[in-house]
């Protein structure tokens, strides 16, 4: 992450505890590519404390790299690129880059490296994760005992209709087996007198 403070013309770099960030200083390739380049960090005023500093082109090896930061120029397009990686509370501070020759140093970019803490982001979801499984299991096992309740209901709602469907029809077929009784009707027996005593008494209705 990147700002500008316009009126002191410093950059402001913001990462994260154990992170990286890169810082491009850039710089006129014509005139300034034979000079030896550096980046240092702020402790005064007026005393910029050295960190790494860029290989010289007259060096056959490079002196680019101190613990965690290193440093890279680019001759040919005029870009010094410094990366500090592993970042700690400590590293916060306010940097420079920086061109030497001969006692001459120019200053090439100030940049104010900010290191913010570490948020873990796996702590924060675990606890809206565990509360959602739970309700998602209740809620199948609430449907399950209404699927199974419901479905109760409806054998026994198909056996009793089978039961009606077939009493109705052992019914009709009793009547259709005796049709005699649909114009018969059977009275009480009672006793009664006649003319050759006591008998029963049948009457018949057509």
């Amino acid at each position: 992450l990147l700002a500008s403070c316009a009126a002191e013309n410093i950059t402001v770099v913001y990462g994260v505890e154990g992170g990286t960030i890169s810082v491009n200083c850039s710089y006129d390739p014509q005139q300034q590519w034979w000079r030896e380049k550096s980046w240092c960090r702020q402790v005064e005023q007026s005393r910029c404390q050295h960190v790494v500093s860029a290989r010289s082109f007259w060096l056959p090896f490079p002196r680019s790299r101190k613990s965690t930061t290193s440093i890279s120029d680019n001759v040919h397009d005029g870009v010094l690129t410094v990366t500090m990686r592993q970042l700690r509370k400590e590293d916060a501070g306010l940097y420079q880059c920086r061109t030497h020759f001969l006692g001459d140093t120019k200053s090439l970019r100030k940049v104010q490296v900010e290191v913010l803490r570490a948020v873990l982001e796996t702590q924060v979801p675990e606890e809206p994760r565990a509360v959602q499984s739970i309700s998602s299991s209740s809620l199948e096992v609430d449907f399950t005992v209404l699927y199974i309740l419901a479905g109760f209901l409806v054998v026994k709602f198909t056996v009793a209709v089978l039961i009606c469907i077939v009493g109705i029809s052992r019914r009709d077929r009793g009547r259709e087996q005796n049709p005699s009784l649909h114009g018969q009707q059977v009275l009480p027996f009672t006793a009664g007198l006649g003319h050759d005593g006591i008998g029963p008494l049948w009457e018949s209705a057509a």
